[in-house]
């Protein structure tokens, strides 16, 4: 009985991993899992309890490095950036006035909605700006120190 309820438990907690892709509960999963063999096994009750706290935190030990690693960014392993992270950092053209409302930037030929990350400032078309953050399709840019005299021949 008690390897059935550890099972149940084990499945309860990998289920609810999946709606909330967070690989925690992933690792409690396994210390249930690892529980209802030591109760298949006829080990007691306490026994159990102690093979799923330290199967579990065995597993969040081991993972932990693995997952830390996973999340740092490109800039911080030294890789190169894509996707979001590539753009921000960049320069762009700013084709509609951008202010903390809306306006529209041109980011490596591509054209972003954007505002402006300090609110007050105005940003008039022709002018080069630095995108500083990205939320969501909208590119948060600060006014840079190139002229528009200065760009590239190709974004004018």
């Amino acid at each position: 009985m008690d390897a059935v309820m550890w099972i149940v438990l084990g499945v309860v907690l990998a289920v609810a991993e999946i709606f909330t892709a967070t690989l925690f509960l992933i690792m409690f999963a396994v210390g249930a899992f690892a529980a209802a063999g030591a109760a298949a096994f006829g080990a007691p009750v306490a026994i159990q309890a102690v093979v799923f706290a330290a199967v579990s935190a065995l597993t969040v030990l081991a993972a932990r490095p693995v997952i830390q690693r996973h999340r740092q960014t490109a800039m911080e392993t030294g890789e190169t950036a894509f996707g979001v992270e590539a753009i921000e950092g960049s320069s762009a053209l700013v084709l509609e006035q951008v202010d903390a409302g809306q306006g529209m930037v041109k980011i490596d030929g591509e054209v972003w909605s954007a505002r402006a990350y300090d609110a007050t400032q105005v940003l008039e078309p022709g002018e080069r700006v630095q995108v500083i953050q990205v939320k969501g399709a909208v590119a948060l840019v600060w006014r840079d120190v190139a002229t528009p005299g200065e760009l590239p021949e190709a974004e004018r």
